[in-house]
Parts: structure tokens; C-alpha cells; sequence
């Protein structure tokens, strides 16, 4: 290594390795060869996969479907969103509980803005163990937890990773609100006892949620604030692809009243 400090020894180094492909990266361009049926691969516009402790962000149109899939099985995917055309406008978790009637998300759950919009919908779920409870783990918890939890040590936490993601965007620490967590639960009992489901679970896990309108999408993959062991989180799998936005008759835009009423409101949005 020490002849790396030559300027001209470090530029051929870095040269040479061109082309180097790891597991946890973007892929450019997108390719995937596992897309549902009827989905193109030219629609695809975003592989990637988040290694544990990393995040990403992207801006995501209209229609576009979002899949996440838990690789291994131990992957927390605390996401963020915001309305991309007005990013003061994001996820409300308080509201998205209430306003559906459900303290559980799962296939047919609506992700809503705190302007009573939807800003995406989750088309399917075969994980079924969410949390939209205890937020995102901090670098106060990180390091009672283990001992360390700064943003450029070993053990990151997942709110300093959604600011990071955030930032990308030109958004800062007062824009990155209360996330919901995929891939790991929380029940909460009659007695109120917070009841963590944290695996590790069957690894292939996944999601796809349907952008209903332009968002911005903020992931970060870091153990759930809960989860007492040892740092444990294994990598997880982001794909979208360009698609049709939800048509008058669909199933989760007329599941509920309160369902038919935040869609209406996202249109009113786009009549703009």
C-alpha cells in the first residue's frame, strides 16, 4: 500500500480496478433478471443493493412500482417519503395508522402524506412483519447499544443514514420525520407491552410499493432500534420500474372510504 502514495501508482490502481462488481452497489444501468411478468426491462430504473449499516434515495415518478426484498432474511428497510414536487409534504405514520383504522401495515395499506394524500400504496407483501411504531434507531440508542454510534463508525444508525439520503435531495435534519420500518414488526399487546418481531426470518422477504404520486424515496438499512443482539443486519435488495398509476377501479383505492377520499385528494394534487 505504501506505493499508492505515489499520485501516478494511485491513479493506476484505481484504473485497474474498473469494472469491479460487488454485492452492495448500483447497478448501472439498471438490469434485472427476475422482473414480475408483463414488466418490461426497459422500464427498469433503479437495482441496487443496500449493504447492512447503508442507505439510498432516489426520485421516484408516478406509477412507478418499488420492490424491496430482505436477501437474507435480517434486513430492517426504515423508509422515508416525500412528495418530490413539494417535499414539505411527507409521510405521516400517525395518520396513515389512523386514518385506515389499522396499527398493521400489510398488501392494501396506504402510505399517507400529512396532507391527507397518498403518496404510495403497497401493491403486495409477502413479509407481513412491519413496524410503524418505534421510528428509526439514533446514534443515542446506537451507542448504548453498542457502543459506538456515529455516523462514521461501525455501528450507524438508521436516522443519521436518513438524513444522508435526505440530504441528497437538498433536504436537511428537520425534513427527516418518523419512518416506518419493513421487514421487522412490532404488536402491540392489550396491556400495551411493545411485543418486537425481529427475526431473523426466511431469507426472500419482499414488497412492492406503487408511487402515487412523484416522491422522493429514503431507505436506510441499519438494525432496528429493538433488537438487543450483537449488530446484526444483513443486505437488501432495491428494485423499481416504471408503471401505469392506479385506475379508477382499483382495489386499493376502493377498498375503504377513507381510501377513495386520500385518492381523490392525490388527484386533485395533479390537476394542477
Amino acid at each position: 500500500m505504501s506505493a499508492l502514495a505515489d499520485p501516478n501508482a494511485a491513479r493506476d490502481h484505481a484504473r485497474a480496478m474498473a469494472g469491479t462488481t460487488v454485492e452492495a452497489m448500483p447497478v448501472l444501468p439498471p438490469r434485472a433478471d427476475d422482473l414480475p411478468e408483463g414488466v418490461c426491462p426497459d422500464d427498469l430504473v433503479w437495482e441496487e443493493t443496500i449493504a447492512g449499516g447503508g442507505y439510498a434515495s432516489r426520485v421516484l415518478a408516478r406509477g412507478a412500482r418499488l420492490r424491496l426484498i430482505d436477501l437474507r432474511g435480517d434486513a430492517c428497510a426504515s423508509l422515508n417519503l416525500f412528495n418530490a414536487a413539494m417535499p414539505g409534504e411527507r409521510l405521516n405514520v400517525a395518520d396513515t395508522l389512523k386514518v385506515q383504522w389499522n396499527a398493521y401495515l400489510s398488501a392494501g395499506s396506504v402510505l399517507l402524506s400529512d396532507m391527507g394524500r397518498v403518496l404510495a400504496s403497497i401493491e403486495a407483501d409477502d413479509a407481513e412483519t412491519h413496524d410503524a411504531f418505534c421510528g428509526p434507531s439514533t446514534a443515542a440508542s446506537n451507542t448504548r447499544r453498542y457502543g459506538d454510534g456515529r455516523n462514521s463508525g461501525e455501528h450507524p444508525s438508521a436516522r443519521d443514514r436518513l438524513l444522508l439520503g435526505a440530504a441528497k435531495h437538498g433536504l436537511g435534519a428537520r425534513d427527516v420525520h418518523p419512518c416506518i420500518n419493513l421487514f421487522k414488526g412490532v404488536r402491540i399487546a392489550a396491556d400495551g407491552t411493545v411485543e418486537p418481531e425481529l427475526g431473523p426470518f426466511a431469507a426472500g422477504r419482499s414488497l412492492i410499493l406503487r408511487a402515487e404520486m412523484d416522491v422522493i424515496a429514503v431507505i436506510a438499512n441499519c438494525p432496528h432500534v429493538l433488537d438487543a443482539r450483537p449488530w446484526s443486519v444483513t443486505p437488501l435488495r432495491v428494485t423499481a420500474w416504471r408503471g401505469p398509476i392506479a385506475a379508477q377501479d382499483d382495489p386499493i383505492r376502493n377498498a375503504t372510504p377513507e381510501r377513495q377520499r386520500a385518492f381523490l385528494n392525490t388527484e386533485d394534487l395533479h390537476r394542477r
